[in-house]
């Protein structure tokens, strides 16, 4: 079953498909690459796994052939046909949903149950779909792990450190209740078309969330402090309602830079604002 697949560039030669730049999409076609990425998370033998821009199919063939239970949302119907024919291959094993990824309640397409997020999410969304994946206010989230291709710039900022200039709002985002990890570094000669930079792979996993802190005061923390990160905290933090008496409070100093702040300082900062 599904072992009898024409290679992918034949797949993607038979339908006429071409990358669309508008879509921000770049294919992969080294299929040993793609069971690697597959393997991330673990063992998906009859796992609910959710697929964000599927394409024509490449990493959809490795997730099924991984034994996963596949659900791809896919706006470019272009590539419809040719999930359509992988599906067929796999009988019962994929679902594909032509629409907006952005727009959808993605709990509801599992009616609750959990699942694990797998993608080469196309470069224009990817930002926007971590943000919102990371940022919900239920915690522990019903997803599972998330195994994410970005560019290589935006994963290193996902995993960054403090002090480091790589380090602000999406690496507390990712790592304030989540162990992020980047997973693997993927070559630009590996798409077609290459794109511009090297990408990577960012591997998340759901951790304990800290108590008594609002996601959204984090949030709105963080956007304050790092949306003017060469200004010291209480110029940057003046306009947060109660940021700088929390300062004065937990003892920072309001002369430091965001990026010099450890998340358990952001954490705490949060907290304060939360009561």
């Amino acid at each position: 079953m599904g072992d009898c697949l024409p290679p992918l560039r034949e797949v993607i030669a038979a339908h006429g498909l071409s990358a669309s730049k508008s879509l921000g999409q770049n294919f992969l076609f080294d299929e040993q690459l793609l069971n690697r990425i597959a393997a991330i998370p673990g063992d998906l033998s009859d796992r609910n796994v959710l697929e964000v821009g599927p394409g024509p199919g490449g990493l959809t063939r490795a997730l099924l052939r991984a034994g996963a239970q596949v659900t791809a949302i896919e706006m470019d119907r272009r590539c419809l046909p040719a999930l359509a024919e992988l599906g067929e291959a796999f009988p019962g094993r994929l679902t594909v949903i032509e629409g907006d990824a952005l727009k959808m309640d993605h709990d509801a397409l599992f009616d609750g149950a959990p699942y694990a997020i797998l993608s080469n999410l196309p470069y224009n969304v990817g930002t926007a779909l971590f943000t919102r994946w990371m940022g919900g206010e239920a915690w522990p989230p019903n997803w599972t792990s998330l195994t994410l291709m970005f560019q290589q710039e935006v994963a290193q900022r996902i995993v960054a450190q403090p002090g480091s200039s790589a380090y602000g709002r999406l690496a507390v985002l990712a790592q304030w209740r989540g162990i992020a990890r980047l997973a693997m570094k993927v070559h630009r000669s590996a798409f077609t078309p290459p794109p511009k930079v090297m990408s990577a792979i960012v591997h998340v996993q759901p951790a304990a969330m800290p108590e008594g802190v609002s996601a959204a005061k984090l949030q709105a923390v963080t956007a304050a402090a790092f949306g003017q990160r060469r200004k010291m905290l209480r110029q940057s933090l003046k306009g947060v309602a109660g940021a700088p008496d929390a300062l004065e409070t937990l003892g920072i100093d309001p002369q430091r830079r965001a990026e010099t702040l450890s998340i358990d300082e952001f954490v705490a900062i949060a907290r304060a604002l939360t009561r």
